[in-house]
């Protein structure tokens, strides 16, 4: 009777054991499931996402998302929704030229009607849209407070467009002092349709008939009414200062090369500009050689005392243009007296001597660029160089060569003065013969 007890109490306790075990086991292969996705043999993995990678663009591509038909794209659908068909066909034409790729600004327009542009027969389209479009912002009201003859220079270089105005006898003195009694003609043609459309980018004004082509004359006065017409340059002229009122695209300009300065690093020079402003305002043009701020604050502080040496007035050069000057050509400077020398010519870019200025090499040719300012970034400021010195060089070098074998003998002690950007000696002059005449406004800004 015990060890049938006792064999009932083993054969339970099995029993209890194998429930608990199985269970278990179940329970835990049944986890290992769920916690563990089971991956066919046959099915290949899942492919990975690729990394999205941004389009690539052409050089011209880049070049035309920053012109100033990308910026007013929106206006062949706007010409064409006012009825100025035949500019929105010709308003394509803007990004092939180079002053009005250079302009990125806000614009004014005085739209002449498609039938008046139908009767000229002998007219280019493109030619007239760019004389009919002008940087800047100008409402009516705006053009009613501008002085009888003023010039505003348009988007075709050197060529300017005369605002006059008219009073009507007919309408009352509160009308005349509200301004609204005023007929405004741009080169003796109405306005018929003022503010036809306005969104701060883009100003549409309506023409009763279209701007005769514009002569190459047409801002300056003097000229205008001489009796001889000397050689005028649209790139690089110096016109005497003119009779009539002129609205000075120089002053929009010098507003976007600032912004755009400060922007980029070249506060410095962007504040040398704002101090020096009723001098920079009165030029037709400029080219300007920049050091930016970390260069400055690295080393090269002579550049806060000589930014006017480092501006060429009413001269238009960009980096081609400069290198096609010959060796030894003066640029005159703001600081009276004192001119830049190309020292190494650049050979139109055939010569593998990089072009220098005062031997110094230019970093970053055309930095900067709108309708009446280029700007060149610099490795180091223009040391001040004795026309003696220059000559002397020229004599020696004779060519492209000679002028650099020049610039490598000119060592103090053997050991270079200053290093440009790619590790080479830039050597500094013998010191300058200072005339004994003082200038004014010799040390700054």
């Amino acid at each position: 009777m015990a060890t049938s007890l006792r064999f009932a109490v083993i054969l339970i306790a099995i029993l209890i054991l194998t429930f608990l075990t199985f269970p278990s086991a179940t329970a835990i292969d049944g986890l290992e499931q769920i916690v563990t996705p089971s991956i066919p043999s046959t099915s290949p993995p899942p492919p990975q996402p690729q990394p999205l990678s941004p389009p690539t663009t052409s050089g011209n591509q880049e070049l035309q998302d920053h012109s100033f038909f990308s910026h007013t794209a929106l206006l062949p659908p706007i010409l064409s929704h006012l009825g100025f068909h035949e500019l929105a066909i010709a308003a394509p034409s803007l990004a092939d030229s180079t002053a009005s790729t250079a302009w990125t600004g806000p614009s004014t327009l005085f739209a002449p009607s498609d039938s008046s542009l139908r009767s000229c027969v002998s007219c280019s389209i493109p030619n007239l849209l760019r004389e009919h479009l002008v940087p800047g912002l100008f409402t009516i009201d705006y053009l009613r407070k501008l002085a009888f003859g003023t010039k505003i220079e348009t988007l075709s270089p050197g060529r300017c467009i005369t605002v006059t105005a008219e009073r009507s006898s007919k309408i009352s003195n509160f009308s005349a002092a509200a301004g609204g009694a005023d007929k405004v003609f741009i080169g003796g043609v109405e306005i018929t349709h003022p503010d036809l459309f306005n969104n701060g980018l883009v100003v549409v004004h309506g023409l009763q008939g279209f701007v005769s082509p514009l002569s190459p004359y047409s801002c300056d006065v003097e000229r205008m009414t001489s009796l001889s017409f000397p050689f005028h340059s649209d790139r690089m002229h110096q016109n005497q200062p003119l009779v009539q009122p002129v609205i000075s695209i120089m002053r929009l300009m010098l507003r976007d090369a600032m912004l755009r300065l400060r922007n980029n690093g070249f506060s410095i020079l962007a504040l040398a500009m704002r101090v020096k402003y009723n001098d920079l305002i009165g030029l037709n043009n400029m080219t300007v050689f920049a050091i930016d701020d970390v260069s400055i604050f690295s080393g090269s502080h002579a550049y806060t005392g000589n930014v006017r040496f480092h501006i060429v007035p009413n001269h238009f050069l960009t980096f081609s243009d400069l290198e096609k000057l010959p060796l030894g050509t003066p640029l005159p400077t703001l600081e009276r007296g004192q001119s830049l020398v190309i020292t190494t010519a650049g050979g139109g870019g055939f010569s593998p001597a990089p072009l220098r200025i005062n031997y110094v090499r230019v970093k970053i040719p055309d930095l900067m660029r709108n309708l009446k300012i280029v700007v060149h970034s610099l490795y180091l400021p223009f040391p001040h160089l004795h026309p003696m010195a220059t000559a002397y060089d020229e004599i020696l070098g004779g060519g492209h060569y000679g002028a650099d074998q020049v610039v490598s003998d000119r060592t103090v002690n053997g050991v270079c003065d200053a290093m440009d950007g790619h590790g080479g000696c830039v050597e500094v002059p013998p010191p300058q013969v200072k005339t004994t005449v003082d200038i004014e406004d010799h040390h700054g800004l």
